[in-house]
């Protein structure tokens, strides 16, 4: 195996509360190694605009305090794709293939390997550099979606749940008080794990997601229900990616030849809205955003978070492959850059969380909640 010398950290995508841990781990354990320790700041943008800050020194004292932190101390992008990058010509801006700049600055500063910290899109972008000279590349899952294959979970989940749930547990004296239906739009793209986690932690009534095409009359027929036993007030957490049977995901903004996929949101408010029409309940939407992506990881985070970086070194330390970090079955693995970009990790419609939420009653739009026992006084809803 080639000796390693020195390496660089860069962090893409959203951002996600653990990276700065990550950060933290990578390099110190690799100091402990004697390597040295480049951190690309922006995605890559530090290395192909070739800005004096663009590349720091993450020695111990740099990375000293940070692992509790949210953020990254790098920063992030999502439109620094280097084989679409924007950039300026005769006053327009085109998107152009400036890879062969990362790959060179790799050369010209003897940089042995990378380790990239991101999501499906970032660590897709990674396996392309590889593939176009950069000598190694170590992915790390990074995404609050929790939606990569090759992995059990992703770091930054737990903490984008537990501040879910926190904002439900606030909603319901609220909604209780005024007799309201209040919708909780959540994060998650097309993956409805942050709503199912926080929805049943949060004591929602309705779970709607991605995966499950919802149905409005089922949707209302759980609230009449509630009604209907003097509880006047309900909570609806919808996924930003969740859709009416036969209709099409609310989007905000289509994406553009720099950002690759739409931007989306809304999916709360016309839920809310449908609500108040079909039933005559007064309902208000709420759109947690990027609330979800800040402040300080919970625990679970934080030790994961130390966990990849930690391993991301000791597999350049101890083999030759490249490929993503990964937690399976509580061991940590290496698995191929395809494996772990091929295709988005949904909830599965036959897992144990949403059939615990099913057992609960719990409405996810597509069937009568309580259905298992038609009839009886006690069936839930």
């Amino acid at each position: 195996m080639p000796r390693i010398r020195r390496i660089a950290v860069s962090t893409g995508g959203g951002d996600a509360p653990g990276l700065n841990g990550v950060i933290r781990a990578v390099a110190i354990s690799a100091h402990w190694r004697g390597w040295e320790v480049l951190g690309i700041r922006h995605g890559y943008r530090g290395v192909i605009e070739g800005d004096a800050d663009g590349v720091v020194l993450l020695d111990r004292a740099a990375v000293r305090g940070i692992g509790h932190l949210g953020g990254t101390i790098l920063g992030s992008s999502n439109r620094g794709d280097p084989f679409n990058y924007p950039v300026q010509r005769d006053g327009k801006t085109i998107a152009e293939n400036v890879s062969s700049r990362i790959v060179r600055w790799f050369e010209d500063r003897q940089v042995d390997a990378l380790v990239a910290v991101g999501g499906d899109g970032s660590l897709g972008i990674a396996a392309r550099l590889g593939q176009a000279g950069v000598p190694r590349v170590i992915g790390v899952p990074k995404t609050i979606d929790n939606d990569l294959a090759g992995t059990d979970v992703t770091f930054g989940f737990d903490t984008a749940v537990a501040t879910a749930t926190d904002a439900l547990d606030r909603l319901h004296s609220t909604a209780q008080a005024h007799e309201r239906v209040m919708v909780v739009e959540v994060m998650g793209r097309y993956a409805g794990w942050i709503a199912v986690h926080a929805g049943i932690a949060g004591g929602a009534d309705v779970i709607l997601i991605p995966e499950i095409p919802f149905d409005m009359d089922r949707v209302c027929e759980k609230i009449r229900r509630r009604e209907a036993r003097g509880r006047h007030f309900a909570i609806v957490v919808v996924a930003e990616g969740a859709k009416a049977v036969g209709g099409e995901m609310v989007v905000k903004s289509d994406g553009d030849e720099f950002r690759g996929h739409a931007r989306l949101g809304g999916i709360a408010e016309r839920v809310a809205e449908e609500i108040t029409r079909r039933t005559g309940k007064e309902s208000r939407s709420l759109v947690l955003g990027h609330l979800q992506r800040g402040g300080s990881p919970v625990a679970t985070d934080r030790v994961l978070a130390l966990r990849f970086g930690c391993a991301a070194t000791r597999f350049l330390a101890e083999t030759d492959a490249g490929g993503m970090v990964s937690v399976r079955r509580g061991a940590v693995e290496l698995v191929s850059m395809e494996e772990a970009t091929r295709h988005l990790r949904t909830v599965p419609l036959d897992s144990g969380v949403l059939q615990t939420g099913r057992d609960l009653g719990l409405c996810f739009g597509d069937e009568p909640a309580g259905t298992f026992l038609p009839g009886a006084p006690n069936s839930p809803g």
